[in-house]
């Protein structure tokens, strides 16, 4: 590929993935206790899951500076033209931290090409992105068109997912306690769903059935092509629902393919155990043949 991709832990697809397609990994921090650790590297998302199910909280910050500059560095030095693709920055200042770095290291070297794109995704709806630019890098395009395409397909992708409990969420400053509070006494489970890059509630439904409904009919009102789209499901440590939910979407939608992953561990940390996220596009867009 002429134009090496950049992504970070937050896409949540498999690092064996992102070492196969050469795709570089930066990653952001878990602190469990005095604890500190590297998404994906030197910790797995069911050790996070496993501490806050024993009621203890999870913490996350965003990826260092310091990590950030020696990844950019080693490009800079060969002159290697990249394009970084990032994790929201509604939800993590990994992005703003990038285009510091980026400016720093263009004084050094100021004929490098690098493009940094603010996703405005998360999990699975990131790892989508990631999936489209490393098709369209094997195509050839040059890095302005490639920043451009990458742009317009994440603009279009929907995030609908539900969480186990209000509380983590509510833990993470991403909703309010007193909201958390009655969803929980009255075991209610909330749809969120993801609006220029931040998290929104769009309504709480009871019971898993009508919920999965519910997911469904959002799908169909919203998605555009389903049937040609590659449609993603992750979940935080619950497989079971995820395939349920995935048996469900062939039924009603035969897509060209759904993958499946767990919800890495600093998206973990917020959602907690038992969310369970669905992504797909608004506005179908053509997709290449994969090329492995």
């Amino acid at each position: 590929m002429n134009i090496h991709i950049i992504a970070d832990s937050a896409c949540d697809l498999p690092v064996s993935f992102l070492n196969d397609q050469g795709v570089s990994f930066i990653p952001l921090r878990v602190h469990l206790g005095e604890k500190d650790y590297e998404d994906q590297l030197t910790i797995k998302p069911k050790e996070v899951y496993d501490y806050m199910r024993a009621g203890n909280v999870a913490k996350t910050s965003q990826a260092s500076p310091e990590t950030i500059t020696n990844q950019f560095e080693k490009l800079a030095k060969d002159n290697q033209p990249a394009l970084y693709i990032a994790f929201s920055s509604e939800l993590s200042g990994t992005y703003q931290t990038a285009v510091m770095v980026q400016q720093q290291l263009l004084e050094k070297y100021p004929n490098w090409k690098l493009q940094i794109i603010d996703s405005k995704c998360a999990s699975l709806g990131y790892g989508l992105a990631v999936r489209y630019t490393v098709q369209l890098a094997k195509q050839g395009l040059d890095l302005e068109q490639m920043a451009n395409a990458v742009k317009e397909y994440c603009s279009h992708m929907e995030h609908i997912f539900t969480v186990d409990r209000l509380e983590y969420l509510a833990r993470g400053g991403r909703i309010s306690k007193t909201s958390a509070f009655v969803g929980g006494l009255l075991n209610i489970k909330p749809l969120l769903h993801v609006e220029e890059g931040k998290l929104i509630p769009l309504e709480k439904i009871r019971g898993k059935k009508k919920l999965y409904r519910r997911i469904l009919e959002l799908m169909e009102e919203r998605g555009d092509g389903l049937s040609e789209q590659t449609i993603a499901i992750s979940h935080g440590d619950d497989e079971e629902a995820a395939l349920e939910l995935k048996q469900l979407i062939e039924e009603t939608f035969h897509p060209k393919e759904i993958i499946i992953h767990t919800i890495g561990a600093v998206i973990g940390a917020h959602s907690g155990p038992g969310t369970l996220a669905v992504f797909f596009l608004n506005k179908h867009i053509q997709e290449a043949s994969w090329k492995s």
